[in-house]
């Protein structure tokens, strides 16, 4: 079986596609069959995740190409834009992964979500697409097709410990600055 584990920036040929819906391209551990009916099994670091043409190298030098299958999605849209940051601001309060278009986000399919997005005046269209969700501020960055405005590294630095900020740790009061300690209610 062919084992894939390295992504390359170019190749000369392609000996196969391996086409995978997001979910499956963002495991670490996978058997698949390609294209080409051969099985194959990845291993990539943990965390990372294939992106749609992205380029992998087989332990006997060939290159597979990845493709992002075409899934069941929402394709949603509003009428301005603070309609569609206002829906992009409640899918991320429920950390949905979400794909940014222009003038849309795009989803996987999720009724709760889909009735969250209605209320919020949206029009949620179901759609087979490739899903090709944002990275995240600490996930790396998201592959734009040759835009080099997106760099492919973290967008900020990652922190070894990262002390998450809850609201019930501290409130301020803003018309005196002062910090209220609420751990002793």
């Amino acid at each position: 079986m062919l084992i894939i584990q390295t992504k390359v920036e170019k190749a000369d040929i392609i000996a196969a596609q391996l086409i995978l819906p997001y979910e499956l391209r963002e495991k670490s551990r996978l058997r698949a069959t390609m294209s080409n009916g051969e099985e194959v099994g990845v291993f990539t670091l943990r965390g990372s995740v294939m992106r749609d043409g992205d380029l992998m190298l087989g332990n006997d030098g060939r290159i597979v190409q990845i493709v992002a299958a075409q899934e069941p999605t929402y394709r949603v849209e509003c009428g301005d834009a603070f309609g569609l940051l206002r829906c992009a601001f409640h899918l991320g309060n429920r950390h949905t992964q979400a794909q940014l278009g222009d003038g849309f986000l795009r989803i996987r399919q999720d009724s709760v979500l889909r009735e969250m997005l209605l209320g919020l005046g949206a029009t949620v269209m179901e759609e087979r697409a490739s899903f090709e969700p944002e990275a995240g501020a600490y996930g790396g960055g998201h592959h734009h097709g040759g835009d080099d405005a997106h760099p492919h590294n973290p967008l900020a630095p990652i922190p070894l410990r990262q002390r998450i900020h809850r609201p019930s740790d501290a409130k301020t009061d803003l018309k005196t600055d002062l910090k209220i300690d609420l751990s002793a209610d």
